[in-house]
């Protein structure tokens, strides 16, 4: 496995990130110590992306498996269950957050020991399993994709789906790190990502500092420069896929699947397979988060638009399968009857 890119979280006795908040202006470290923060590190974008969110999350529980280690182990069991009840609330869209504390809550039931020292080492371990699977399912990711990437190529992509979004490879830059690592000449169109510019402040900030070629646009210039055939390929991530492939992906995502599919523009989807969920059959069951109207009405603080404005402000949209040429895992590039068959 190559350098990582990123590295946005680590655990050293103690859960520490970086707040995403702050980028690109500063590097700003918080230790994570009680389940107040990591839930409020979740809810409010000081971390983001659903591979990121499903590793926090984790190691959250053994943060608070540490705040509350002086009670009896019974009643020690049965708040951990319920902060991670809380930590579920916090975002309801991003698969990987169920997908991390559900293997975290079984450690917890399956525990019939009677030692709270011997508890502490099974959460801990099983939140490095976590982590450790989903930094090799993103490089496997990086390296199927890699295929898909021809030297001379410029590639679109919107949001962060890089390093900050993940365990530290990324799922959309992950292709894009591993051909720059094999001396691919590459150039990155890098969408703003509105409202709060997850592009613009993590993408850029990213390619910048693993100096890859880059050019930042609006989301709205994504089409034009299409038209000028300055696109070769598309590559995003996704939050959520459901069992048919249709993909929960940040607001803007089905815009560019429906360009690129009228361009003809091959139009990828990367995601470690615990950001699908076979539980659903379509798109049309994943709830679509509503964030607060401030973020639009509001740039540094300064309102941009009357201040009782009406606002709609949905984080994600459903981009249905039939848009999507590929889904990049650690597994291969599947189509979408391939993601049928390993729902079962």
């Amino acid at each position: 496995m190559k350098k990582i890119p990123v590295k946005p979280l680590w655990w050293h006795n103690g859960l520490y990130v970086i707040d995403q908040r702050k980028l690109p202006e500063k590097e700003v470290i918080l230790k994570l110590d009680t389940i107040k923060k990591v839930y409020d590190a979740i809810k409010n974008l000081k971390i983001r992306g659903a591979p990121l969110i499903g590793c926090v999350s984790a190691y959250g529980v053994v943060v608070s498996f540490i705040e509350n280690e002086n009670l009896p182990l019974e009643k020690l069991k049965n708040k951990i269950k319920k902060d991670i009840e809380i930590l579920k609330s916090a975002r309801p869209t991003a698969y990987n957050l169920f997908y991390a504390l559900n293997r975290m809550e079984k450690v917890v039931n399956m525990f019939n020991g009677d030692s709270k020292k011997n508890l502490k080492k099974l959460l801990i371990k099983e939140a490095n399993n976590i982590y450790k699977e989903d930094l090799h399912a993103c490089y496997k990711i990086g390296e199927y994709g890699n295929a898909l990437i021809e030297n001379g190529m410029n590639i679109l992509t919107h949001c962060n789906a890089g390093g900050l979004a993940t365990s530290g490879f990324g799922t959309a830059l992950a292709p894009i790190y591993v051909a720059n690592q094999k001396g691919k000449k590459i150039h990155v169109y890098v969408n703003e990502t509105r409202p709060v510019l997850q592009g613009a402040r993590l993408t850029s900030w990213e390619l910048e500092k693993n100096r890859i070629s880059y050019t930042l646009i609006c989301d709205n210039m994504a089409g034009y420069l299409m038209s000028k055939k300055r696109i070769d390929i598309v590559i995003v991530g996704a939050d959520r896929v459901a069992r048919n492939g249709d993909t929960a992906n940040k607001i803007g995502t089905y815009s560019l699947a429906v360009l690129a599919n009228y361009h003809k523009i091959p139009f990828y989807v990367a995601a470690p397979l615990s950001t699908f969920d076979f539980n659903i059959e379509t798109g049309e069951e994943i709830i679509i988060e509503q964030r607060n109207e401030d973020e639009i009405k509001k740039i540094n603080g300064k309102y941009i638009c009357p201040k009782n404005t009406y606002v709609f402000n949905p984080a994600f949209d459903l981009t249905p399968n039939y848009l999507i040429t590929g889904f990049i895992t650690e597994k291969g590039i599947l189509k979408t009857e391939d993601i049928k068959n390993l729902g079962g």
